[in-house]
């Protein structure tokens, strides 16, 4: 069976004490509460986790934490994404080992990269990694655009690519990455505002900051769309 991302997935905060030492038990209790809310996967080390902040060690103590804390209720998304594609092969191949189910990988932010660029360094980390790949599209903050011809490329060449996060705030590009990947292919919202609307144009979720503190209101959301209770 084809992994297929779907439903709410709360993009993690990371705990950290006065010292700015990780605070792994209060990665647990966050865990905890997520999962109690009935979200559908736990994405730790994206963006709302503070990645850019995160040593590689610390990185794969919160994979660590998180995969043990879920014990297989929901799949675990690691933010294994990195300025090079060296570097994000290297970190995708350690969530897979520390247990997590996909990888979800944010385009390179310090270098302007090219569609066709782009397209060569997701096909080496899905091939590299062999493990499930969300892509992750987040203009706003690295400047670099996920093309939808790449996406219809990537869907067609790489059978582990099978999802994208689109936080762009545009809904004509989830629109196009709705249509340029195909019906197994998952969208899933990255702005908060847009989980409804990107759900009514085909998209299976959303990664959601706001799932940290609100989880459950998000999850009613996807499960009274799902019931077609649009009201």
């Amino acid at each position: 069976m084809v992994f297929q991302p779907r439903g709410i997935i709360p993009a993690m905060v990371t705990p950290l004490k006065k010292s700015e030492e990780l605070d792994l038990e209060g990665l647990r209790v966050v865990a905890r509460f997520l999962l109690d809310a009935g979200v559908h996967g736990l994405f730790p080390v994206g963006s709302q986790g503070e990645f850019w902040a995160l040593s590689r060690e610390e990185k794969g103590q919160v994979w660590e934490t998180v995969v043990d804390e879920v014990n297989g209720k929901v799949p675990v998304y690691a933010g294994a994404g990195a300025e090079s594609t060296r570097e994000t092969i290297e970190l995708a191949r350690l969530a897979k080992d520390l247990g997590c189910d996909a990888a979800s990988i944010i385009t390179p932010y310090f270098i302007s990269p090219k569609g066709h660029e782009l397209v060569e360094h997701y096909k080496l980390v899905a091939e590299k990694a062999d493990l499930p790949v969300v892509l992750y599209n987040n203009p706003p903050r690295t400047g670099v655009r996920v093309p939808p011809e790449a996406v219809a490329r990537l869907v067609d060449e790489c059978g582990n690519v099978v999802g994208i996060k689109d936080s762009s705030g545009d809904l004509t590009t989830t629109m196009e990455f709705i249509r340029s990947g195909g019906p197994k292919f998952s969208v899933l919202a990255g702005r908060d505002t847009l989980i409804y609307a990107t759900l009514l144009y085909g998209g299976k979720g959303a990664i959601a900051a706001c799932g940290n503190v609100v989880p459950r209101l998000i999850v009613e959301i996807y499960e009274a769309f799902v019931k077609g209770d649009y009201e």
